[in-house]
């Protein structure tokens, strides 16, 4: 059906689909050492790269019987995202990708849908992140305290940032410490280790449901794990309420989801299984974003130490000594188009996925029932045609004049976050920690790369430094 619309792939085989030909391609990519390139693309996703390469922009490939469509060219992005007729689903989730995100506000389809991103929205809406503020300066302040001990010395700052965006979203949205956090987050990352080993693994004639591998025992055990120590966060926040210690739930975002859940009314009312499977997919999103996108844009800075003197200034300029300001944050215009930047190159999301839910003509195409659609952010940011051909260099000052004019006016261009209904309801909370944790690590520090760094980006859950970022820190 595809052929005869001029869409070709790799040939199809037996029970594997082109999942063995993908993992052959993997594998050889991450032999290879990679020179220091933001040309990320045939690193991340060789596969698709490769493919791209030989058969075009959309193209056919198969996870063993399950078809899918990879789709670069922006139009046809721009019509599966604004999903106006609400054919273009999120795809069905089963195993270790199930025991991550559940039926979560990422994952859930239908009338429970609008329910959870309204509880989202609110819980991110602008006064509430406003007030989230000091809890942010204060996490960034307790791990400037820490990195005291390597002034003049080597750090490795991807796992400081993963630590620090843990306690933020720990604080912020659930109110817990960051010991409690911690916990969680080890046990998502598993999660999502287990899901990168098994994503091109094909069990036929539903094997993987009568006999289980050591991956699907061990994310049994630490699903069963994840969901005893989320239950005990909520329980502790209800057990105040209930001893007369607390008048509410809360304001965060945990105090949001257990009103609801205690509602009078049925029909607001969620479940304890909502509860966790949002508790799950906050935690997760709230963390692996922005410690990624954090590593990244301090990578950039470490290597292209003039753009490092700019956003510098511009802090000093704006903030002295002093920490940032919520009415000082929207006005740090160099720091804002280093973030993008750092996002079109190492965007956290290496791709979106939709599933279309019946027959349906998408541009010029007829696509059937059941047929999951790709996008991979990595070839959209990377286009020459849209973003010229220094689309592989660090260059923030595209941006200058704000996304349009950077994306020639093509918005399909660049989607760190998403695009229509299903935009990232974090991406003002994300670029809000990102720019407090800049502004305050500016005001104390000069960095440059290490020469112990090695280029190793992976996409695992996000796209993350393999072997963590290691830069020479000086104190100012």
């Amino acid at each position: 059906m595809m052929q005869s619309q001029g869409i070709t792939g790799p040939s199809y085989k037996i029970i594997h689909g082109t999942t063995k030909e993908s993992l052959s391609l993997k594998e050889q990519a991450r032999k290879c050492p990679m020179d220091l390139s933001h040309d990320i693309f045939p690193i991340v996703q060789p596969s698709f790269y490769t493919w791209m390469k030989l058969y075009g922009k959309n193209f056919l490939t198969w996870t063993g019987p399950q078809p899918h469509m990879v789709i670069t060219e922006p139009e046809l992005a721009k019509e599966i995202l604004s999903n106006k007729e609400g054919i273009f689903q999120k795809v069905k989730v089963e195993g270790h990708v199930k025991k991550l995100l559940g039926d979560g506000l990422i994952m859930t389809e239908g009338e429970k849908w609008p329910k959870l991103r309204k509880l989202a929205n609110h819980a991110f809406y602008a006064e509430s992140l406003k007030e989230m503020i000091p809890a942010m300066i204060g996490s960034v302040e307790t791990m400037l305290e820490n990195w005291r001990q390597y002034e003049g010395k080597e750090i490795e700052i991807s796992r400081e940032f993963m630590i620090l965006s843990s306690e933020v979203i720990s604080r912020t949205a659930f109110g817990s410490s960051y010991v409690e956090g911690k916990n969680i987050f080890d046990m998502l990352t598993k999660l999502g280790i287990l899901i990168f080993k098994n994503v091109d693994r094909i069990r036929p004639f539903g094997l993987e449901k009568i006999l289980k591998s050591q991956d699907d025992i061990e994310s049994d055990k630490i699903e069963k794990s994840l969901r005893a120590s989320v239950m005990a966060i909520m329980s502790k926040r209800e057990e105040k309420v209930i001893r007369g210690e607390a008048h509410n739930f809360g304001g965060d975002f945990l105090g949001s989801l257990l009103r609801v859940h205690h509602d009078a009314d049925k029909k607001n009312k969620i479940s304890v299984d909502d509860i966790i499977d949002e508790c799950k997919v906050f935690f997760l999103a709230g963390h692996e974003t922005t410690s990624s996108l954090l590593s990244w844009t301090f990578l950039l800075l470490a290597i292209h130490t003039d753009w490092q003197e700019k956003a510098r200034k511009e802090v000093l300029d704006l903030f002295g000594q002093d920490n940032p300001s919520a009415e000082g944050l929207p006005r740090l215009k160099i720091a804002n188009m280093i973030i993008n930047e750092a996002l079109r190159l190492y965007t956290p999301a290496a791709s979106l996925v939709r599933r279309v839910k019946r027959k349906v003509t998408l541009g010029k195409y007829e696509l059937p029932a059941e047929m999951e659609l790709h996008i991979p952010l990595l070839a959209l940011h990377r286009d020459s045609e849209m973003w010229g051909k220094d689309a592989h260099l660090f260059k923030p000052e595209r941006f200058e004049e704000g996304v349009a004019m950077a994306t020639r006016n093509n918005p399909m261009a660049f989607l760190p976050f998403g695009f229509g209904p299903r935009t990232c309801v974090g991406l003002n909370f994300a670029n809000n920690e990102v720019k407090i944790a800049m502004s305050m690590i500016l005001q104390r520090y000069k960095f440059t790369l290490s020469s112990n760094y090695v280029h190793s980006p992976i996409s695992l859950i996000t796209t993350r430094p393999q072997l963590g970022v290691q830069v020479m820190l000086q104190a100012l």
